[in-house]
């Protein structure tokens, strides 16, 4: 598989499963089908609309497929109707989250080496991509952010996929390989840190050290 074949699939990939998790939280909200297709667009177009617009594209990518809305409207239909079926609509909700952070942070990688960027601009995109359309979703859903959920692997998980994808391009590997490896990568942190409780340090606060001298 091309690149020129690779990084529409996971853009298409990425808005479809976004879409789904923005539709889950209007369910959450309990709103009417406009607010579900609006939760829905937001969030599955969110992250590839901020990393066209930085990388200055000639087209964000949804003007010119703009057969994505209609998915996006889709998957947001799709919910309304069946979301009541679920016992634990959060707990989808993170995972389908997951899953389209492992596919969407590669999709901004590859859209960000097909322009040519230097390595640190490809990393940055593929964590943008990943994440801005999740934050947006959470925010204007007045809900904690995933991204800043405390104990948990997230942007580190897109950092370090898109790590991996510049790191497999730099020895050699067809960028279509290191793009699957970026995102199996992604999807491997995230759920170690769901499940297995994989994290950072955190920052704890200490109480001031006194200057004995001036005591």
């Amino acid at each position: 598989m091309t690149q020129g074949v690779l990084i529409p699939l996971l853009d298409y990939a990425a808005v479809l499963v976004f879409a789904l998790t923005g539709a889950l939280v209007a369910s959450r909200a309990q709103l009417d089908l406009v607010g579900f297709i609006f939760f829905a667009t937001l969030t599955g177009i969110g992250g590839g609309t901020v990393r066209d617009l930085v990388l200055n594209r000639d087209t964000v990518f949804w003007v010119g497929q703009p057969e994505l809305i209609l998915l996006t409207s889709g998957a947001a239909v799709l919910v309304f109707f069946t979301a009541h079926l679920f016992e634990s609509r959060y707990r989808l909700i993170v995972w389908l989250d997951a899953f389209a952070l492992a596919v969407a942070v590669p999709a901004g990688a590859g859209a960000a080496l097909a322009m040519g960027v230097s390595p640190v601009v490809v990393v940055a995109m593929g964590v943008v991509t990943g994440t801005f359309g999740g934050l947006i979703r959470d925010v204007v859903g007045n809900e904690l952010p995933m991204v800043l959920r405390q104990g948990e692997l997230y942007v580190t998980a897109a950092f370090g996929g898109a790590v991996v994808a510049v790191a497999l391009i730099g020895v050699g590997m067809p960028r279509p390989m290191a793009l699957i490896f970026c995102g199996l990568v992604v999807m491997a942190l995230r759920a170690g840190s769901l499940l297995l409780g994989w994290s950072l340090p955190t920052y704890r606060a200490r109480p001031p050290r006194t200057d004995r001298n001036n005591s």
